[in-house]
């Protein structure tokens, strides 16, 4: 209620900018000491806790400057970045858009953050504070860095980097806005690039996930999904933002970059179930894109996510989305008989 109140003057400020005021908020607050849970809502995914599934995607809190607060919001994990190896500025403003009447966003980022280094101090006071939830942080290449033999340099170097600090690491190869970056997708080039990240992680490293776009060809799905298997990686994420334009009634409709909200939903929804039919449930998947209310999530549980994650929806939602998702989950669990999460998952068929 206090957020539908305070949101059209918000909404008055540039999209990136008043973001950049919620992080500095955030980033005063107290670290949690306790996270959301219930038996039913308690899950484990590649080894690790989540004492609930809803977790905030990548790109809210890029510099790990906020993952300390999130489970006061009721998330269940909280994934930190993207972050490169070394600090870049990204594109040229403006480049992030509210589509307001779309309940949508267009970013066109590329990447933007402090750089490894100067996320490590942060990232090694929460996992020296033991924080309430799980923390994964997302890597990705420089801008300079993108393609070719040079684009998996930086992702060995940043798993080596990351890899004491997170609860488990994102290969992130899906991004729209970092030229070449999405051609890591094909076969040869991942399978390389897998390679050497799971070189780079060592035996006792945690867990690694891929985050994949949701514009893909089915032929690209069967390789990944085959690829996952044999690099034994924890989860597959699917999806990131789209470059697809569906019908959009806001005025940024046409901005480059990668579109998120509602109006992706549907897409991540079908690239799920795709990535479910392919892997035969062998492997974990996490669903993200579009999802903004309970029903939502719980479809994406049924269609085959172990795990959740949302971050556009919160822009016109507010900061309590994560609980009240979180809760209503607990209860369409109990409704349908399933005692956990994970008796949940795949029931769709």
């Amino acid at each position: 209620m206090l957020y539908a109140l305070a949101r059209p003057l918000i909404f008055l400020a540039d999209a990136e900018r008043a973001h950049d005021a919620t992080i500095a908020l955030l980033a005063a607050l107290p670290a949690a000491r306790r996270a959301d849970t219930t038996p039913r809502l308690a899950t484990t995914v590649a080894g690790i806790a989540f004492p609930n599934p809803v977790g905030l995607a990548p790109g809210f809190d890029k510099d790990a400057r906020a993952a300390h607060a999130m489970a006061r919001f009721g998330f269940g994990f909280a994934e930190v970045g993207t972050l490169t190896p070394r600090a870049q500025p990204g594109n040229p403003r403006p480049r992030l858009f509210r589509l307001g009447e779309d309940q949508a966003v267009i970013n066109r980022l590329g990447f933007n953050n402090r750089g490894q280094d100067d996320a490590v101090a942060r990232l090694r006071a929460l996992r020296r504070a033991r924080c309430a939830i799980p923390i994964g942080i997302n890597i990705g290449a420089n801008k300079a860095n993108a393609a070719g033999d040079a684009a998996i340099a930086d992702y060995r170097r940043g798993v080596a980097a990351m890899a004491p600090f997170a609860d488990y690491l994102t290969i992130n190869i899906s991004s729209p806005n970092t030229p070449g970056l999405r051609a890591l997708q094909d076969k040869g080039a991942l399978d390389a690039l897998l390679g050497a990240v799971i070189d780079a992680r060592g035996r006792d490293g945690p867990p690694v996930f891929l985050k994949v776009a949701p514009d893909l060809d089915p032929a690209d799905i069967d390789d990944i999904v085959a690829l996952a298997h044999a690099h034994r990686l924890g989860a597959l994420i699917v999806a990131n933002t789209t470059i697809a334009r569906p019908r959009l009634a806001s005025r940024h409709a046409h901005e480059a970059g990668g579109l998120s909200g509602a109006p992706l939903h549907d897409l991540a929804l079908q690239r799920l179930r795709d990535f479910r039919r392919a892997g035969s449930g062998d492997i974990a998947l996490i669903g993200v894109g579009g999802i903004a209310d309970a029903d939502q999530a719980y479809a994406r549980i049924r269609a085959g996510a172990s795990l959740v994650q949302l971050y556009s929806a919160m822009v016109y939602r507010g900061p309590g989305l994560a609980r009240r998702i979180a809760a209503g989950l607990d209860r369409r669990l109990a409704r349908d008989g399933f005692a956990d999460v994970a008796a949940a998952v795949g029931s769709e068929a």
